[in-house]
């Protein structure tokens, strides 16, 4: 099977405005934030509850009038804080040191201070071409990422991009750490080699009929930068894009060359960036906390991806997918079908589907895509530039050229949203699980501003919301079974989930996901069984000829004791349709 990159037609370039930093802090500054200490205008005094000072605006007059003529300044007496101390201004900002000197020589003083000045934290990034990423920012339809680097960057967490490798770019740099060539033709490649430990984008231009009958000419894409650049572009360094989690590193893993990449190639790229052993490929390094996929191909999730995620996910990395750019629906399309993914659909900058994405009940939130064009216009056209969404590239139509800056429309682009969102969620709290930061990241989305027709998952994903909510509450146990369960007809399966380490009684609201593959969930029953033998009914032959159980149920489960082995049970009572459970969990 041969995937494909999910980015739509790119727009015209746009030239690089800044020259490159010095290598340094990526800290972002405050407007009109000093860069150094700034000479103080007033100082905040507090005496001693003894002192006559404390008490009388006369005496502190006095004594600060004292002390500004023996330190050759002039000081005099503002006014009482709420708190009780004197404020006294210097009139001018002036070089306060000589006359704090007096303050702190005096034994009625117990402190003296400047009384300095503070900014906001969530400040416009300086960054040149950041105005126009309205998808990180505007209020209908961006993701609100500003709020949340208050409180994280994405510092400590390593980003796979699993894509067509990476073409040196300044402001992408700072932030990659070493990657891998998993593509094993040379020819795919064009490396001259196979699989190796450089993940420099050769190119993934096609000459017309290359790629099979009627397949036209397409120049470089240089996707797999342009996915990094949105989700860890170096920030604050007066120059092109800001990335989502700029404090994240990036690790680029080609697998994407002439003509696609075959799917024996992803998967083992999925294993090793996320920690596991691939037969002839030195360990990783620097593992993955999270993976992003922004490719695709036409058909259901095979065992062969899902055994792969599932590996993934089991070792703690949170996997994002590009839905697809087909309108259709997700459900038909690879590895977007897959179970223990991210499942992302793009939305534009009035805050509808895109024209293109794919949809569907399988899509499990969505973000900034873009669109380069409208749905009416021409295909191929650029059209509305403005609305994309930007972020590093090179103009080489073929090699490597000189480094640039486009937009770009896909769902390609509304992944590593939720990629650079993951990241700061990690880094914002460690300890969450996979499916806890999927869960917070689906929970705190809001409502689209427009349309969606078809589903377009719990809604657009926002930053801030889902950082304050993971680092506001206490993280939920979860424990989860991903192994298959197959349900045949007229028969009873159960899948185990042993708990340890809770305190007490389960909770009135246990969160139970279910995650069953089966065609007609109208044959089955499914129950929780918990470790007592009480059977809680989550679903019971309804649904009709719908096809598969995607579901987080609630149960009031109080009542049992939350050790011991839970059970999830399906009955199927029909013969004609057979399935497997995928995956099940509990939160607590």
């Amino acid at each position: 099977m041969s995937v494909t990159l999910l980015a739509g037609t790119a727009t015209t370039s746009l030239a690089l405005t800044a020259a490159d930093p010095a290598p340094g802090s990526q800290t972002l500054q405050a407007a009109g934030a000093p860069t150094a200490a700034a000479p103080a205008e007033n100082l905040i005094v507090g005496y001693k509850t003894t002192a006559a000072e404390a008490g009388s605006n006369t005496a502190a007059a006095a004594d600060v009038a004292a002390k500004g003529k023996k330190a050759s300044k002039k000081a005099k007496f503002e006014r009482r804080l709420g708190t009780g101390a004197a404020l006294v201004t210097l009139g001018t900002p002036a070089d306060a040191a000589a006359v704090m000197a007096q303050f702190r020589a005096d034994p009625d003083v117990a402190y003296v201070e400047p009384d300095s000045r503070a900014y906001a934290l969530a400040v416009t990034p300086n960054d040149t071409e950041y105005a126009k990423q309205w998808d990180l920012f505007e209020p209908t339809a961006g993701m609100n990422v500003p709020a949340a680097w208050d409180t994280t960057t994405g510092s400590g967490v390593t980003v796979a991009v699993i894509d067509t490798g990476y073409v040196a770019h300044s402001d992408v740099a700072p932030n990659v750490v070493a990657g891998y060539d998993f593509i094993s033709s040379s020819t795919a490649a064009r490396d001259g080699n196979g699989r190796d430990n450089n993940p420099a984008d050769q190119g993934d231009w096609s000459a017309a009929g290359e790629c099979g009958t009627g397949s036209t000419a397409s120049n470089s894409s240089w996707h797999g930068t342009h996915v990094a650049g949105t989700i860890a572009a170096a920030t604050g360094n007066s120059k092109g894009v800001a990335g989502i989690a700029y404090g994240a590193k990036i690790q680029p893993v080609r697998v994407l060359g002439k003509c696609g990449g075959a799917t024996s190639d992803i998967v083992d790229a999925i294993t090793w960036a996320s920690g596991g052993s691939v037969s002839g490929i030195p360990a990783n390094a620097t593992p993955a906390k999270v993976i992003n996929m922004s490719l695709g191909g036409s058909g259901a999730c095979t065992a062969t991806y899902q055994n792969a995620i599932n590996a993934a996910v089991g070792r703690g990395t949170t996997v994002v997918v590009a839905a697809g750019n087909s309108n259709a629906n997700a459900s038909g399309f690879s590895p977007a079908s897959c179970n223990n993914v991210i499942n992302v659909a793009s939305t534009n900058r009035t805050g509808d589907r895109s024209f293109y994405s794919n949809y569907g009940t399988i899509i499990d939130v969505s973000a900034p895509g873009g669109e380069t064009r409208r749905a009416t216009d021409t295909p191929g056209t650029v059209t509305t530039p403005e609305n994309g969404i930007l972020s590093t590239l090179n103009d080489g139509a073929t090699t490597p050229g000189a480094e640039i800056y486009k937009p770009y429309q896909g769902t390609s682009m509304a992944a590593p949203h939720i990629a650079g969102l993951a990241a700061l969620v990690v880094a914002a709290k460690p300890s969450l699980t996979p499916a806890q930061v999927e869960s917070a990241i689906k929970t705190n989305a809001r409502p689209l501003a427009g349309t969606c027709t078809g589903g377009c998952g719990t809604g657009l994903a926002d930053a801030a919301a889902t950082v304050a909510a993971v680092t506001s509450t206490p993280t939920t146990p979860s424990f989860e079974n991903t192994g298959d369960f197959a349900i045949a007809d007229n028969a009873t399966v159960e899948s185990p989930i042993t708990v340890s380490g809770v305190t007490g009684n389960a909770p009135a609201t246990l969160k139970v996901g279910v995650n069953i593959v089966h065609t007609y969930i109208g044959d089955l029953k499914v129950d929780l069984v918990a470790p007592d033998g009480t059977v809680y009914t989550l679903h019971n032959r309804a649904g009709g000829s719908a096809d598969n159980i995607n579901q987080t149920y609630t149960v009031n489960a109080s009542a049992e004791v939350a050790n011991g082995t839970w059970k999830l049970r399906v009955n199927d009572n029909a013969g004609g349709d057979t399935g497997k459970i995928d995956s099940w969990s509990l939160g607590f």
